[in-house]
């Protein structure tokens, strides 16, 4: 038979899917050209593939040239959304802004989240994953508008979509961390409709009732004639021949029928288990009905019939109807409650049917059962048949010939019947139930006198156990509200983590470090929290502090690139050569392609003053990442430290140009041209910088610093005041502050901040300079000759400028501060 051709596309596809799921994506790519050649009719899932395996594999000009013919008329949503992807990859945004827009009208505004599992997929890409997508594509094309709008749609469709949020931050963007990670009704649905294949699925697995797999049924190969004995070994008798026995009276009459085929089933068993019986608590005789029927023995010889003394003969009705010992489990449950009385009256009427003579109890001295039925005596250990205890039972499992009743005094028929008995598993009697398969022998069994008196074994599963119920479907309230209390868990993680990066991306650091702390402790113990907080200390220059944090990071992660560069820098700031040079090297032999790598490398020639080296590593970095704004902005630097300015401003401007939020490049440009001069240039870039990141303190000083070279010294000292709130423990800002105060002649504030300054540098020769200068302008010549004289013993160098600052104590000069300057 040859197969039809959508069959053997079908086939293709599964085979394609495999190989992706695994990994495979050269194999996933051949089968996708094996697809494609074969499925010439329809081509556009053939395309998708396609296009799928080489965008996997990386070659994205393959994929974009195979998905573009289908993708980019926007037919399809998923070929679209490949091409879009290439598109993004390949610089080419307005084609892939162009194809996402024809092909968002015929995708639904659903969100897939509940769709995806271990076992199932979503067809096509949802809503929130093409709005994101558009968003990368409009924010690539410096159309910032759209590119907000697309992000803020994504994460109203699906408040999981980080990548969206963490767009919104880096891109300025003014974002309401709590209205972002929150839960709504189409997330709910979308999570709770398709049961199987959501998260509902995913909960319940350990505890989802598998239902039982239909039993096969077993005809009878003997014959007809041979039907109508009372077979008890017949397990898996067919209902049809029941059905065609008892005519139509069947099902009128079934429960009636069906108890006394029980009762008499669990009189039959009782000599042959009796030695069994004698041990203190009985072992459950049922199995799991959820464990496939396989493997069985096969059915036993038909059994003679047993011939013993004291034997009463069976009655007629129970011998012409065959035992239905397969019967559902439904059945079990329907009869379950009408078992019982019916039973009494034969077990009244027959007390030692099929009783074995050498039991040595008369049925009279016997105990009876609640419905009647007589128990059996405890033999003694040290007569010759003393039955094994549970290892015997234990044996009846694997097919064994138990020895447990050796000792019992039956005639021939009677040890044919024992040597069948074994091969009956218990598996398939009528009374067992699936409770107990797999338990602990001793440790979780019930005592068989529970309510104060003996029951035999043929009516303890019977009273006391409970059959498998069917799957009872829960109301859609309890499950709704486990998928709403779990997304409701996340949301306030999420809500944790989004406010610490919110708060980073708009320079908070405080804000940012308390977020992230108040996280728990296995999530403070991640690398990107850990590198989160670290870079938080790194932007309040605090740099001792961000490197234990790096160096905790490096030894939880040691393969980690990600923000390796910043780590570098700090290395460079604390002038820790040896370590520098050791991350770069780590770097460089773990990743030759990587431009975080690159930088460490040039930050340690850098450290070296090496500045020619410094300068190729930082170049090869941008040649790896053209985006890479921050190797630009070290590349500047290296430019300012050679006095090549030019070169310099042309590298701060490229780091603009691939990121417009990096306050780096226009502070290292307002550097540039404070150095030329151009004081109003300088105070519009270091002005722009500020507005980037409003609570860096040195930005601010800068800002202060070319205002006071313009003798603005009001709005110097304003930006000074500001500078020293943000950092007050920077001695460099204090120092400006006292400066510009001593110009204002605020003596008072001046000498406030000049005592502080004196604790925070007490070696610092220019400190005890200006305190020399202000007890001069408070005509407290000692105390001015004194922090004068410190001062030239810190610094001999400047022994010109303090003599002469010595000489003029008694001259009412106007106030110079020519060693400030």
């Amino acid at each position: 038979m040859i197969p039809t051709a959508s069959a053997i596309a079908g086939q293709l596809r599964h085979i394609i899917y495999y190989h992706l799921d695994n990994l495979s994506y050269d194999n996933a790519l051949f089968f996708a050209e094996r697809l494609a050649a074969h499925d010439t009719h329809s081509r556009t899932e053939s395309s998708y593939l396609l296009a799928l395996c080489h965008f996997r594999l990386g070659d994205y000009h393959s994929a974009y040239e195979i998905s573009k013919a289908v993708g980019y008329q926007g037919a399809n949503i998923s070929c679209s959304y490949i091409f879009a992807q290439c598109c993004l990859e390949l610089g080419q945004y307005k084609d892939g802004i162009l194809a996402l827009e024809k092909s968002k009208g015929s995708c639904s505004r659903r969100s897939s989240l509940g769709k995806h599992s271990a076992t199932s997929r979503a067809q096509h890409p949802d809503a929130a994953s093409i709005a994101c997508l558009l968003g990368k594509l409009y924010r690539a094309y410096n159309d910032k508008t759209k590119a907000i709008h697309n992000f803020e749609e994504a994460l109203k469709i699906n408040p999981f979509m980080w990548d969206a949020f963490t767009a919104l931050c880096d891109m300025g963007a003014k974002v309401i961390t709590a209205n972002n990670f929150k839960l709504n009704d189409t997330l709910v649905e979308s999570l709770s409709t398709d049961l199987p294949n959501g998260i509902l699925s995913e909960q319940k697995e350990s505890s989802v009732f598998i239902p039982p797999d239909p039993q096969p049924k077993k005809t009878s190969i003997r014959p007809a004639g041979f039907d109508t004995i009372a077979d008890p070994f017949d397990s898996q008798k067919s209902t049809a021949g029941s059905e065609m026995l008892l005519g139509a009276n069947f099902l009128s009459g079934e429960n009636d029928f069906m108890s006394r085929i029980n009762a008499a089933h669990s009189r039959i068993i009782i000599p042959s288990e009796s030695g069994l019986e004698s041990v203190e608590t009985p072992i459950s005789n049922h199995t799991d009905s959820n464990i496939p029927r396989i493997n069985y023995p096969a059915e036993p010889p038909q059994a003679p019939t047993r011939r013993t003394r004291n034997v009463q003969p069976i009655e007629s009705s129970l011998a012409d109807n065959p035992p239905k010992m397969g019967y559902r489990a439904g059945t079990k449950r329907t009869q379950k409650l009408q078992d019982r009385p019916q039973e009494e009256p034969l077990s009244e009427s027959n007390p030692t049917l099929l009783r074995a003579p050498a039991s040595g109890v008369s049925g009279i001295e016997r105990k009876r059962t609640v419905s009647g039925h007589p128990v059996q005596p405890r033999p003694h250990s040290e007569e010759p048949g003393a039955p094994q205890r549970r290892s015997a039972r234990l044996n009846m499992f694997r097919g064994a010939n138990s020895k447990a009743n050796s000792g019992a005094s039956t005639v021939g028929p009677s040890r044919e019947l024992k040597k069948a008995r074994p091969q009956v598993s218990r598996i398939v009697r009528p009374n067992s139930s699936g409770s107990n398969v797999g338990r602990a022998v001793s440790g979780n069994r019930k005592p068989v006198e529970e309510n104060g008196m003996d029951m035999d074994h043929a009516e303890a599963p019977r009273v006391k156990e409970v059959y498998p119920q069917p799957p009872v479907v829960r109301p859609a309230e309890p499950e709704s509200a486990k998928v709403e209390g779990t997304l409701k868990y996340l949301l306030e993680l999420m809500k944790k983590f989004g406010s610490g990066y919110f708060a980073l991306s708009q320079y908070r650091c405080a804000e940012a470090l308390a977020s992230y702390i108040s996280l728990p402790r296995v999530h403070q113990d991640t690398p990107w929290v850990l590198s989160q907080m670290g870079r938080a200390y790194y932007e309040q220059a605090e740099y001792a502090e961000a490197e234990k944090y790096y160096r905790r990071l490096r030894i939880r992660a040691p393969t980690r690139l990600e923000d390796m560069e910043v780590y570098s820098t700090i290395l460079w700031f604390l002038k820790r050569e040896t370590d520098l040079s050791f991350l770069a090297h780590e770097l460089v032999d773990l990743s030759w392609h990587s431009p975080q790598a690159w930088c460490a490398l040039g930050n340690a020639w850098s450290l070296a003053r090496d500045h020619e080296q410094a300068l190729r590593c930082f170049k090869r970095a941008t040649q790896l990442n053209p985006k890479f704004a921050y190797a630009f902005t070290l590349q500047g630097h290296e430019h300012v430290s050679n006095e090549e300015y030019e070169k310099a401003l042309t590298a701060y401007r490229q780091a603009i140009s691939a990121d417009r939020r990096h306050y780096n490049a226009y502070y290292g440009i307002g550097r540039v041209y404070e150095k030329l001069g151009n004081y109003d240039k300088a105070y519009i870039h270091f002005h722009s910088a500020s507005l980037i990141n409003p609570t860096n303190a040195v930005l601010i000083c800068c800002i202060g610093n070319v205002l006071e070279k313009q003798r603005h010294m009001v709005k110097a000292l304003h930006y000074f005041t500001k500078a020293t709130q943000l950092a007050p423990h920077a001695a460099q800002t204090r120092y400006k502050k006292a400066r510009a105060l001593l110009a204002l002649n605020q003596l008072d504030d001046a000498q406030k901040e000049l005592e502080i300054l004196k604790t925070l540098a007490p070696d610092e020769a220019t400190v005890h300079f200006l305190l020399g200068k202000l007890y001069k302008s408070l005509n407290d010549k000692g105390s001015a000759v004194r922090h004068f004289t410190i001062a030239l013993n810190l610094d001999p160098k400047a022994s010109q400028q303090i003599k002469e600052a010595i000489e003029s104590l008694e001259d009412d000069d106007s106030f110079d501060d020519s060693m400030m300057a």
